[in-house]
């Protein structure tokens, strides 16, 4: 079992930065995959960026390529999204996933691929 919590979201001006973290509990954090997604009002939760266990293969959303980066520090149960030159269609409700990675180099980005979720953190970039 794993519990994910999510901190940094806020309101940041267009082109600025944020950084989220979802801490995870439990002492297999370092063989989970993890991944982030979205959901602004009105739409459907999309994946945004996912990493495999040890951190060395990442994949992402086009629409966040060459934005966000998401890292993980696995001495600290930890996984990241930097997210820089923000833009308003950014803004959602972001939420940190998580499962067992199925091979030391595996990760996934659709919902139903993931067991675990975080409770959300709101992320507003205002124009």
């Amino acid at each position: 079992q794993v519990q994910l919590v999510e901190s940094g979201g806020g309101l940041v001006q267009a082109g600025g930065s944020l950084r989220l973290s979802c801490a995870a509990s439990g002492s297999t954090f370092s063989y989970y995959a993890m991944g982030w997604f979205r959901q602004a009002p009105g739409k459907e939760r999309e994946f945004v960026a996912a990493i495999n266990w040890s951190g060395g293969s990442t994949y992402y959303a086009d629409s966040v390529k060459g934005r966000f980066t998401i890292s993980r520090d696995n001495a600290k149960n930890t996984v990241y999204l930097q997210m820089n030159s923000l833009k308003p269609e950014d803004t959602a409700v972001y939420y940190c996933a998580g499962r067992r990675g199925r091979y030391s180099g595996s990760y996934y980005y659709t919902i139903n691929e993931y067991e675990y979720w975080g409770q959300g953190t709101q992320v507003t970039v205002s124009s």
